[in-house]
């Protein structure tokens, strides 16, 4: 998660000054390109765990049954804090590797929740 212009300038302090678009350039030869990073839910392998062991528990278990299941969904708004977007320098198909998203958590003061 490192800006064109702070490549440039870590290049500069090394001694060498490099252009934008020459540093733009060679990542894209590399096969990296800015993307934006994708946001997903903080998950420990706690909670990795717990939701692989929901899952092949209910694994056999027949369509009925979730007919019976109360549906809900929530959203979290954000009255404080950074929702800007950060980009990323990704090869293709590597949008969900931890390393390119942007954990997110429930809590972290001054957001309101809505379930429905």
């Amino acid at each position: 998660m490192i800006t064109l212009d702070e490549l440039q300038r870590s290049t500069a302090e090394v001694g060498d000054s490099v252009h934008r678009t020459t540093i733009s350039r060679i990542l894209h030869k590399s096969g990296l390109y800015g993307r934006v990073a994708r946001r997903k839910p903080f998950l420990k392998d706690i909670h990795k765990k717990c939701r692989l062991k929901f899952a092949t528990s209910h694994l056999g278990d027949a369509p009925n049954m979730w007919k019976k299941v109360l549906w809900s969904d929530e959203t979290k708004i954000e009255l404080f804090g950074n929702n800007a977007k950060r980009y990323v320098w990704r090869k293709s198909n590597t949008a969900h590797h931890p390393e390119h998203t942007i954990p997110t958590v429930k809590h972290g003061g001054g957001s309101i929740m809505v379930w429905a």
